[in-house]
């Protein structure tokens, strides 16, 4: 079985007065806190998430 590719996704700007779509988007890649680290699996649905707030994450 292939070993599914996973990103690892850092918030390193805040949300806070950003445009919604942004904030929300945040909020389903599981980012709420500055500096807070998730695991993603790394596919076009996420790297799309990741384009839309590219500005406020870092991936490591």
């Amino acid at each position: 079985m292939a070993k599914v590719k996973e990103l690892k996704i850092k918030l390193v700007r805040s949300g806070i007065a950003r445009n919604p779509n942004q904030v929300k988007t945040l909020k389903a890649l599981g980012l709420t806190k500055i500096n807070q680290v998730v695991t993603k699996p790394d596919n076009e649905a996420i790297r799309g998430m990741i384009a839309t707030v590219s500005h406020l994450v870092e991936v490591l």
